[in-house]
């Protein structure tokens, strides 16, 4: 039997090793990071619009000024000598014939000057008010309004001061009573004021620039058991509630004022007090005196808050608008058709609003309807202003259901600023009320204008139509 013959062939198993394959992971691995590094050079290398949300705001333009108060007001001479003592307060309202003041040989001594200290006694009423505006007080406090705490003390000082006035009239009437004594009364009706200064008769006409200088003013303060002569002022009695506040106005702020009458005599200006932070409403009228103009404010009422004041701190209010305040960079220009209202039309199979153009060729004419975007439309005029998008110059448009009709001729240029609500740039028009250094005050209200809380575009002039825009 022949031997049986063995298979001695050898495989080298390192062939197989040398042989290609294919990684999936590698492959998606790759995909992914070359996706990453095309997305970071496409987010860096974007252009990007900054926005800014727009936002319901003020601008205010005032002068601060020093004023002169002018009144109808009389200076009322004591009739004999004595020590004069009153029956009314400073700045109270009298009628006529009310009992003003008295004049005796000799100083009287009331309650209050027998003991300065004494304790003032108060009725139940004035106790329960005093308790009240305390109670109050300590339920609204706040460490940031200390005006509130100086309001309290305004308060409780009045009630008392009305405590001892009461009791001063009351020694007052009982020695008038006595028959030792003659009581003096009021010329008129007005306010008594317990000063003088000289400026009572001081009128528009007669006033001058020195007079504005209060190193040279002075005024003279009266006060119960002074001794004075026949003759000397007793007190000051204001008659009438119309009064007028003088100030002096640089050329530029008159040149402003000058503009704003428009050819008028007189101007309605707001007025702001320091004093106490009111706010009036006045009738200016202007004056020239060789080289210096003066603002007369005359004002119908108010007059007891400053009746014992000369010299008043003031603002002159210029321009108080409100609206909408956006960046002035938010602001840019685009050109646009500016057409008859009647002229828009809603048409197509989407019934969107647009224009009929009119077309001729060959002598045959034909109408299509164009759809238009409206970016402004002025109801007072009647003026639709239409974007120049599927528009252009000399297009004939037809009055719908009309044979007349209108030519495209020429563009006009108006202010907006791109919104960018729906993530793409749309021009809306703006209405500038007022403006300051950085920021416009512009009109609300219309449905083609922008609304409080829109995103705008910070740079106007960096955007353009329909722009995708990345924030």
């Amino acid at each position: 039997m022949a031997g049986k013959k063995k298979n001695t062939e050898v495989v080298s198993l390192q062939k197989y090793k040398r042989k290609g394959h294919l990684n999936i992971g590698t492959i998606l691995f790759g995909i992914i990071f070359v996706y990453l590094v095309f997305t970071v050079l496409i987010y860096f290398t974007k252009d990007r619009v900054s926005v800014y949300e727009v936002r319901e705001g003020s601008i205010l333009k005032d002068r601060n000024l020093t004023g002169m108060v002018l009144r109808k007001e009389t200076v009322v001479n004591a009739e004999k000598s004595g020590y004069v003592n009153y029956f009314v307060d400073d700045a109270q309202k009298v009628a006529l014939g009310t009992n003003i003041y008295t004049i005796t040989s000799s100083k009287l001594e009331t309650q209050t000057d027998q003991d300065s200290n004494e304790e003032v006694s108060l009725n139940a009423d004035e106790w329960n008010s005093i308790l009240l505006k305390a109670q109050g007080f300590n339920e609204s406090y706040s460490p940031e309004e200390f005006k509130t705490a100086s309001n309290l003390k305004s308060e409780v000082t009045a009630i008392l001061q009305n405590n001892t006035t009461q009791s001063r009239v009351a020694q007052l009437n009982s020695i008038l009573q006595s028959g030792n004594v003659d009581a003096f009364q009021s010329p008129d009706d007005g306010i008594v004021e317990l000063s003088v200064d000289g400026y009572e008769n001081l009128t528009t006409d007669n006033i001058t620039d020195e007079m504005f200088d209060k190193a040279n003013y002075s005024v003279t303060e009266l006060s119960g058991n002074q001794k004075i002569d026949a003759g000397q002022p007793v007190y000051r009695l204001v008659t009438d509630e119309e009064w007028t506040v003088t100030v002096r106005l640089t050329s530029d702020l008159a040149q402003t004022f000058q503009k704003k009458m428009n050819g008028e005599d007189s101007l309605s200006v707001e007025v702001r007090f320091l004093k106490d932070n009111k706010d009036l409403w006045g009738t200016m009228r202007l004056t020239e005196k060789k080289n210096d103009i003066y603002a007369n404010i005359t004002f119908k009422d108010s007059m007891i808050r400053y009746a014992d004041e000369r010299f008043v701190n003031i603002e002159l209010i210029l321009e108080d608008e409100s609206g909408l305040k956006i960046p002035k960079t938010s602001v840019t220009e685009k050109d646009c058709y500016a057409v008859p209202i009647d002229y828009i039309t809603s048409g197509g199979a989407s019934q969107n609003e647009g224009v009929y153009r009119q077309t001729t060729k060959k002598g045959k004419t034909t109408t299509e309807f164009i759809p238009v975007t409206i970016i402004n439309e002025d109801t007072e005029s009647g003026i639709a202003y239409l974007d120049t998008e599927n528009l252009k110059k000399g297009d004939t448009l037809l009055l719908p259901e009309s044979s007349d009709t209108m030519d495209l001729l020429k563009t006009e240029s108006i202010k907006g600023v791109y919104n960018v609500n729906k993530g793409y740039a749309v021009f809306k028009q703006v209405q500038i009320l007022s403006e300051s250094d950085e920021y416009y005050i512009i009109a609300e209200g219309n449905s083609y204008s922008l609304s409080n809380y829109d995103h705008i575009a910070l740079n106007g002039d960096s955007v353009r139509d329909n722009q995708i825009v990345s924030q």
